[in-house]
């Protein structure tokens, strides 16, 4: 049986049910359910959890307003579901720290498949993560790779992103996707191509989730997030990663 821990938040009980029913048919038992915003956060800080599908219309605060908080507490990938389906309601969503969005009506088949996916993508980062620190705790003698670009720097071995000289909290996933583009510095890739390399899995279809890495980092390593100077959009063709000296004649 999956043992991945998964956390429901929805004031509806019969989704709730459904969802728990379908989830547990498809092998996956730790399942915990709350109806409350309060709730989800006190789960979090209670318990790890690997996935979170989260009801933005809740009673009390909403789950868009309370993601940032559990975001404090876990890189677990964040699931919405709501009956709202704007572009603006979505892109908030991604804003707050979502990595996927659900409208209602759903097919409860079509939540569980995003549900296994987004588990093998994070689970298997997380485990690649935790391999790569073994291997340099085992390794006292490795000569350690580190990418500065002044304002930050990424050391491979430790795992760890800095800036302005302090470590800051980065999910594995994001980690990996920072790491790989300091790896390929001042070269254009598209966001399928982004996906395959650094999710290891062909890109189906565009479900914005380069485009929420890209935020979240940006968010950490960029001086002004809204005007980004080492991410860069390049119209058409995808995101690069500008070293410091050609900064200036890059920027877009």
């Amino acid at each position: 049986m999956n043992d991945a821990a998964i956390l429901l938040v929805d004031d509806e009980q019969s989704i709730l049910e459904l969802l728990q029913t379908v989830l547990r048919k498809e092998g996956y038992t730790n399942i915990d359910m709350v109806i409350t915003g309060e709730a989800a956060i006190a789960a979090c800080e209670a318990k790890t959890y690997d996935l979170i599908v989260l009801d933005v219309l809740l009673p009390g605060r909403s789950g868009v307003e309370i993601c940032p908080f559990l975001r404090q507490t876990t890189d677990a990938p964040i699931l919405f579901l709501t009956a709202r389906e704007s572009d603006f309601d979505k892109l908030t969503g991604f804003a707050v720290g979502g990595d996927d969005y659900i409208t209602k009506p759903f097919n409860p088949l079509e939540v569980v498949a995003r549900i296994r996916s987004h588990l093998r993508r994070y689970l298997a980062a997380r485990h690649q993560a935790q391999d790569s620190a073994a291997v340099s705790d085992l390794s006292s003698t490795k000569t350690k790779t580190v990418y500065d670009y002044g304002h930050f720097q990424v050391d491979e071995a430790a795992g760890e992103l800095r800036v302005g000289q302090s470590p800051v909290a980065c999910p594995a996933l994001v980690f990996q996707l920072l790491l790989f583009l300091c790896k390929n510095p001042n070269r254009i890739f598209s966001k399928s191509e982004l996906y395959e390399c650094v999710w290891g899995e062909e890109a189906l279809h565009d479900d914005n989730t380069v485009m929420v890495h890209i935020h979240r980092i940006r968010e950490r390593i960029e001086p002004d997030p809204s005007n980004p100077i080492f991410i860069v959009n390049v119209r058409g063709l995808g995101y690069k990663l500008v070293q410091p000296e050609r900064r200036g004649s890059d920027r877009l």
